[in-house]
């Protein structure tokens, strides 16, 4: 490879990265905060979440309560036209033909239920828990929305890095490649050093345009989690700021009261409760009132001298009713004992929770400052490879060293780079997953 071509790659280069920072500045930039507020109005789940809340609020609401009187309305109209004969005993007869009658009716009536064994009042009391057992699952939901939004943005903000990492050692590859190439054109190396450093810039661009297409890729699965267009172009912010008065002792009693899954434990023991009290209200009676008014008219021409022409109805009726099954077959009494039982098996399981995340929030403290830990650990490293990498580079350029060490040398660098830039977003992932083990995630 001659000097002109080497330049004219380098050219070629210089111009695509040029290109790349353009488009880098035209792009947006999505902070965590904005990739958020976009996922709690379009995210697929979260709004089917807000759905199913939007039920159970109905569900909860006055005109599903029975409270309210049931009003009920009927009208109607009847017409006839009859031939009529009819002989009596003296031999008289009386014959009508086309006789016509005609009746109208309206009515209203009401009934309310004044007492059936408290039954309706813990009914009520049951469909608010459950509206706030919906609510509970509905954050459930947005916080596991959340734990995979912040997972696919630090995956992006990874390969980000990745990919500055990877252009760089591409560059520094380059570089070489054009050194060993004037070095050989002047006598001071040899073809097959030439050919290593083509190797060694092929595969650096390979590991480039795989870098890219994984970015790609991590950038479509964000935005399905938004909600929006998978092509939207967007670049994100690789700023991580980490909590630092986190403990170990605050964050477990925070998850004993503010846990997702312990409260809706909590709810579903309440609604078991109320299963029993409504169970039990089978064995009491029901007391209703009702009332109405009606009215009923009829008109119809005469077949004989008895028979009215004209008959009105109209006035008002109301009454009190009074039922009380004292003896079901045993139903009502196999309700209670049910209820009670299911009572019990959520005791437990509230239990066996509190339990498993007490276990979780110790295994993730420890999962977290072991990252924090390999953290501080990648970033000594990097700085070490990095001087490392800068000397072998001066004694490189005087020839000093060989083209191995001066390859493993570049290698070592950009692994402790990678190494830092996995370090970095695992403990921010791991923070994460402790903030929602607590019931702080939001």
């Amino acid at each position: 490879m001659g000097i002109s071509k080497i330049n004219s790659l380098i050219i070629t280069g210089f111009f695509i990265s040029i290109l790349g920072v353009s488009a880098l500045k035209a792009q947006e930039v999505l902070t965590p905060e904005e990739a958020i507020q976009l996922a709690m109005k379009h995210n697929y789940d979260v709004v089917i979440a807000k759905n199913d809340v939007a039920v159970a609020k109905n569900n909860s609401g006055v005109f599903n309560t029975g409270y309210l009187p049931s009003v009920s309305t009927s009208a109607g109209a009847n017409y006839t036209k009859n031939d009529s004969k009819t002989t009596f005993a003296s031999g008289d007869v009386n014959e009508v033909n086309g006789a016509e009658s005609r009746s109208y009716n309206a009515s209203v009536r009401v009934d309310y239920t004044l007492f059936n064994g408290f039954n309706r009042k813990y009914t009520v009391k049951r469909l608010q828990e459950a509206l706030q057992l919906s609510e509970l699952q509905a954050r459930q939901v947005l916080e596991n929305t959340i734990i995979q939004l912040y997972t696919a943005y630090h995956e992006i903000a990874r390969l980000t890095e990745n990919k500055s990492s990877q252009e760089k050692t591409l560059e520094v590859s380059k570089q070489r490649l054009q050194r060993t190439t004037y070095n050989f054109e002047y006598g001071q190396n040899t073809k097959l050093d030439v050919l290593n450093a083509e190797v060694i810039v092929s595969n650096d661009s390979v590991t480039v345009l795989e870098v890219n297409r994984q970015l790609a890729n991590a950038k479509r699965n964000l935005n399905v989690l938004l909600g929006r267009d998978v092509n939207t172009t967007f670049e994100v912010s690789t700023d991580v700021n980490y909590k630092v008065d986190l403990d170990k002792e605050v964050l477990l009693t925070s998850a004993k009261e503010e846990n997702v899954n312990v409260l809706q434990a909590q709810k579903n023991l309440a609604l078991s409760q109320y299963d029993l009290k409504i169970n039990r209200s089978g064995w009491m009676p029901t007391v209703g009132v009702n009332g109405g008014y009606s009215w009923n008219s009829s008109n119809s021409e005469p077949v004989n001298q008895f028979s009215p022409s004209e008959n009105t109805q109209k006035g008002i009726n109301g009454g009190i009713s009074f039922s009380w099954n004292v003896f079901d077959g045993g139903t009502t009494k196999t309700r209670v004992n049910n209820a009670k039982i299911a009572i019990a098996s959520r005791e437990v399981s509230k239990e066996q929770i509190i339990q498993q995340l007490s276990r979780d929030i110790n295994n993730a403290w420890e999962t977290y400052q072991n990252r924090l830990f390999t953290l501080k650990v990648q970033e000594r490293s990097r700085d070490t490879n990095k001087r490392n990498f800068e000397l072998t580079n001066e004694r490189y350029k005087l020839g000093q060293i060989n083209s191995i060490n001066y390859r493993q040398a570049q290698i070592d660098l950009l692994n402790a780079e990678l190494n830092l830039s996995n370090a970095k977003y695992d403990a921010k992932n791991a923070e994460m997953q402790l903030l929602q083990l607590a019931g702080k995630l939001l």
